[in-house]
């Protein structure tokens, strides 16, 4: 069975900094394409980064310039660096792994961010 699991999250000030790691196991890593989602309270699940298996990233407008996206497919990781965080940015964060028809998820993290 897939895994992903999502840690690194936690509570930080406005400013601060975090860093979120997602290990995969049982998959192909390097052919997926990672991606980081996350969730506010009553908000839809939004895409934040993705990252191809050629390296390729996209960003949500939101992020760009404060967050990087990076994998490592030696440790079939992806990893998500947050800085200048801000209070919007608090929200449970998912990871993803796309290839083809599959989809797999993680369970989340949670990331607060006070003002």
């Amino acid at each position: 069975q897939v895994q992903l699991v999502e840690s690194g999250g936690g509570l930080v000030q406005a400013g601060g900094s975090l860093r979120l790691s997602c290990a995969a196991s049982r998959i192909i890593f390097s052919i997926h394409t990672m991606g980081w989602y996350r969730q506010a309270p009553g908000k839809q699940r939004e895409l934040v980064a993705a990252i191809t298996s050629g390296g390729s990233t996209n960003y949500a407008d939101s992020v760009k310039g404060r967050f990087t996206i990076s994998r490592d497919n030696a440790k079939n990781t992806v990893y998500l660096q947050m800085t200048s965080l801000k209070p919007e940015d608090t929200a449970v964060y998912y990871c993803d792994a796309r290839w083809s028809r599959a989809d797999y998820w993680g369970q989340g993290t949670q990331v607060t961010v006070s003002s």
